[in-house]
């Protein structure tokens, strides 16, 4: 699909003044404050190195696709803001998986991606309600609570919340998404819609039911650690391009998977970096941060990239 949306519409879009502040407030009502990160607490982070594919530079004009490879730091995580939620808890679905790209120049590009292909909801301000009801009824959507309330009225977010039961074998074998779409630009100033996807190049595979009886509460940080040691981990970078009918604005709306997919590349990941509890607080993902090529689509992007600051703030005060 070639982008005519003008993307003006986003960028002035308004939301409350409050509502970042007040989405970490409502992630620590929801979980807890625990001094560390509001969601994706619990996490390990590695480094690696991202290779552009010759497709990236004809569908993007972005320095990031120009390069022969870029260093990139990369942290993979549980859901919730529990810093301790065993991995074999189903609540830590979905997956989170973060990324950052260390330009030449000293800039750096952030993608965050999760699990799950789609959004609860299709609003800050709708997600901003669900973790209050969330918080409001002690995490379970008990009859006659603020939360079964909620979901009655937003099957999407019911879906997100009930049907995520698999768990993973591994973070590196778990296909991640970007969920909130952005615009590419060509070298000819074509636009096109983008969501991007992160596909392990293993495949995806899930723990057998009832396996993870026999996995600690750390496994996936233990697994991946020593997986990493003995090979490097790949994952292909796609871009799914959206058709015409499909909605850009709507995170909670997957796009069909017969999307055309570009490959940008690949991610290789070839190191455990730092894990303190400093190293992990000082580490900080801004997917609002974009090089020229790139702008954001989806206007639940600002405000979300707008919390970061204020999570980030919190945890190092």
């Amino acid at each position: 699909m070639v982008a005519t949306r003008n993307l003006m519409a986003v960028a002035e879009e308004e939301f409350p003044e409050r509502l970042p502040a007040q989405l970490v407030q409502d992630f620590h009502a929801a979980f807890g404050e625990h001094h560390a990160r509001a969601v994706h607490t619990k996490g390990l982070i590695l480094q690696g190195t991202y290779t552009p594919s010759p497709e990236a530079t004809e569908l993007c004009r972005a320095r990031l696709f120009t390069e022969s490879s870029v260093p990139v730091i990369v942290r993979f995580s549980d859901f919730t803001g529990l810093p301790n939620i065993p991995d074999t808890e189903v609540k830590a679905n979905p997956r989170g998986f973060a990324i950052k790209f260390l330009m030449p120049d000293g800039s750096n590009m952030d993608i965050v991606n999760h699990s799950f292909n789609g959004f609860p909801v299709s609003t800050s301000s709708d997600f901003s309600a669900l973790l209050q009801a969330i918080a409001r009824s002690g995490g379970e959507p008990t009859p006659g609570s603020e939360l079964e309330t909620f979901l009655g009225s937003h099957p999407t977010a019911k879906a997100f919340l009930t049907t995520q039961t698999q768990l993973p074998e591994s973070w590196a074998t778990t296909p991640f998404y970007s969920v909130n779409a952005v615009q590419l630009t060509d070298g000819q100033d074509r636009n096109r819609f983008v969501r991007y996807q992160f596909i392990p190049d293993t495949g995806e595979h899930s723990l057998a039911p009832g396996e993870e009886t026999t996995k600690s509460a750390d496994y996936l940080s233990e697994e991946l650690a020593a997986r990493v040691a003995a090979n490097p981990v790949r994952f292909t970078w796609y871009a799914q391009i959206a058709d015409d009918s499909d909605v850009i604005e709507d995170p909670a709306t997957p796009w069909p998977d017969d999307r055309q997919r570009v490959p940008l590349g690949h991610v290789v990941i070839d190191q455990v970096g730092p894990n303190s509890p400093k190293a992990d607080r000082s580490l900080a993902f801004n997917a609002g941060t974009l090089p020229p090529g790139i702008e954001i689509a989806d206007p639940m992007r600002t405000s979300r990239d707008a919390s970061y600051p204020h999570s980030f703030q919190e945890r190092n005060s």
